[in-house]
């Protein structure tokens, strides 16, 4: 949730959220109902404080008195009674038009759109057009069955068969090893949470469209640990010299993936369940953006390591989702499609998950924690890069050496 001090007196903070493409109508709604607000909150205070003399006044009035003076403070419990419901409204009111603003986008970030964004670097060759995309290939190696998932649960869902099973755990391992070294504490989270996690989260009432909901339990399915790693510190304090505390997430994500109807059809690229390593800071707020940095080169050697060619782009302003203040893509070349293709993304949400979820810090001051996420390690997706980029003539995949102490093989036999 948006600062409301800094958006009612920061022309900057304004300009940030209107940059993400916050209408200034919804904004100017906001700050006049937390006008109201604290209009209701000030008459509802005074209101007390002379219900509260009221009271005391009949403990010491005289016995021909103490009949009005009944009247009196009755009177007023009825009118502050009255007035905080007034003040409950005007905060419900200010809450749900409050949570309709985006986080601010930072100063570093582009403007425009998904078409806008500013390339950071570049890394390895550009591998030429395979034999074979990663769709055909997965069915004819007998790694990848989509036929039978869709007959038996629909489109966008597979099979991972026989050494693809081994590369994923692979990847899982090898992630979880370098993450550790960076104190990373390893996380199997939950992967169903209230709505009210979703929302303190950032990623309701933006993105319920894409989350699946089980009826009549109020649970969600994740479409990332990140919910449900951000709510292990859910109204808490953490001591502040111990900052940063990083988790490493694994779990099953599930993803809707409404709107994308008609785009990425084959193979496992954009399916409806898939397993992710996450990782998720709670950091000193003077520190966050080092952390993302830090996030970010993450992100970089666990690709690099893979051999896979890649891009850092800094997303524009327009394609942030809600809750990032700013944020980094990284992008493999796909040979088949001639074109770099998302793998992994870290954000910067700042405070704005942390004034919903209460988290806070204390020591040397106090104050509201940021709160940061990436992906470590994509799964699918990264299977998608490693079999048309370790595509060899024959139709095999070259294993990147980095896992092959945890597969026990150095390639995938080409088909028969």
């Amino acid at each position: 949730m948006i600062d409301l001090r800094r958006l009612r007196e920061n022309a900057d903070y304004r300009d940030g959220a209107t940059k993400k493409g916050a209408d200034p109508g919804l904004i100017t709604a906001v700050l006049e109902a937390d006008e109201r607000r604290r209009s209701a909150m000030h008459d509802a205070e005074e209101a007390r404080a002379a219900q509260n003399a009221a009271s005391k006044a009949i403990g010491r009035a005289e016995p021909n008195e103490r009949e009005s003076k009944i009247a009196e403070a009755t009177r007023l419990k009825t009118e502050l009674d009255k007035l905080e419901a007034a003040e409950n409204t005007a905060s419900t009111e200010v809450e749900e038009l409050a949570l309709q603003i985006p986080n601010p986008a930072h100063s570093s970030v582009p403007p425009g759109d998904e078409n806008n964004f500013v390339t950071e670097r570049e890394v390895g060759e550009r591998t030429p057009a395979p034999t074979h995309d990663h769709a055909e290939l997965g069915e004819l190696l007998g790694i990848v069955d989509s036929e039978r998932a869709v007959r038996n649960s629909g489109s966008r869902f597979a099979y991972l068969m026989g050494p693809a099973v081994r590369v994923e755990f692979a990847l899982v391992q090898f992630a979880f090893d370098l993450l550790e070294k960076q104190s990373f504490v390893p996380v199997v989270p939950p992967v169903l949470v209230r709505e009210e996690m979703m929302v303190d989260a950032g990623f309701f009432p933006t993105d319920r469209h894409q989350v699946y909901e089980i009826a009549g339990d109020d649970l969600f399915l994740i479409g990332t640990s990140e919910v449900a790693l951000a709510g292990l510190h859910r109204g808490e304090h953490l001591e502040r010299d111990s900052l940063p505390i990083r988790y490493a997430g694994f779990s099953s994500c599930f993803r809707r993936e409404a709107g994308t109807y008609g785009k990425d059809t084959r193979g496992i690229f954009r399916v409806h369940q898939f397993d992710k390593v996450e990782m998720f800071s709670f950091c000193d707020p003077e520190r966050s953006w080092d952390e993302l940095e830090t996030l970010r080169s993450i992100q970089e050697e666990i690709v690099a390591s893979l051999d896979l060619p890649y891009r850092v782009i800094n997303v524009a302003a327009g394609d942030l989702g809600a809750a990032a203040a700013k944020k980094y893509d990284l992008e493999v070349w796909l040979p088949s499609e001639g074109a770099y293709r998302e793998v992994t993304s870290c954000s910067n949400y700042t405070d704005y998950s942390a004034r919903r979820m209460g988290s806070r810090y204390r020591g040397d001051g106090t104050g509201l924690l940021h709160t940061l996420n990436g992906t470590a390690c994509a799964i699918s997706r990264t299977l998608v890069f490693l079999m048309e980029n370790g595509q060899q003539v024959d139709g095999s995949v070259s294993i990147p050496e980095a896992l092959r102490p945890y597969t026990g093989f150095d390639s995938i036999p080409g088909p028969s």
